[in-house]
């Protein structure tokens, strides 16, 4: 008799029991490395409404069940900058730079929002460092950030972000 074959079981990595630490100086040795994942958040629709509120950008799609519920999305959707702006809490569960003075955004050379984030979902983020070069002062740093949507094959955004760290 024989058996079937199996197939690996694929598994979703743990989240990192705290941030990996790096010394800004030994920054440039890990391009390459991918950091995370971090853990899962919940995004829920009181922080969705005070968004709306602080943005002005009170679109119903994003506010308003049963006018979501009528779109391609069967319900209401986070806002796209809403799920990058989490970026930050998300990003330090994985990733501490010590020897930083101060750091700063730069700037994005990519955003796309590839799948919407439903409202109630749950998001986490895993961080590749792309590129890091000398400045005076410091290191500016690319990040390639994945926010993973819970259940989701496609991410809710992609995000190649550019952060100055002066020690």
């Amino acid at each position: 008799m024989t058996s079937a074959p199996t197939t690996p079981e694929t598994t979703t990595p743990a989240p990192a029991p705290g941030p990996t630490t790096v010394a800004l100086a030994d920054l440039p040795q890990h391009v390459g490395t991918v950091f995370g994942p971090s853990s899962w958040r919940t995004v829920t629709q009181e922080e969705v409404s005070r968004f709306a509120d602080l943005t002005g950008d009170h679109n119903p799609v994003h506010l308003d069940p049963d006018f979501a519920a009528g779109t391609p999305f069967g319900g209401t959707i986070v806002h796209g900058y809403f799920t990058l702006s989490l970026v930050v809490p998300l990003m330090a569960e994985i990733l501490e730079v010590t020897g930083v003075a101060t750091g700063i955004n730069y700037g994005l050379d990519r955003l796309r929002f590839p799948a919407p984030v439903p409202v109630g979902g749950r998001i986490r983020v895993v961080s590749a460092l792309r590129e890091v070069t000398e400045v005076p002062g410091g290191y500016q740093v690319v990040f390639e950030n994945t926010f993973e949507v819970e259940g989701q094959s496609k991410p809710g955004a992609v995000a190649v972000m550019i952060v100055r760290y002066y020690g």
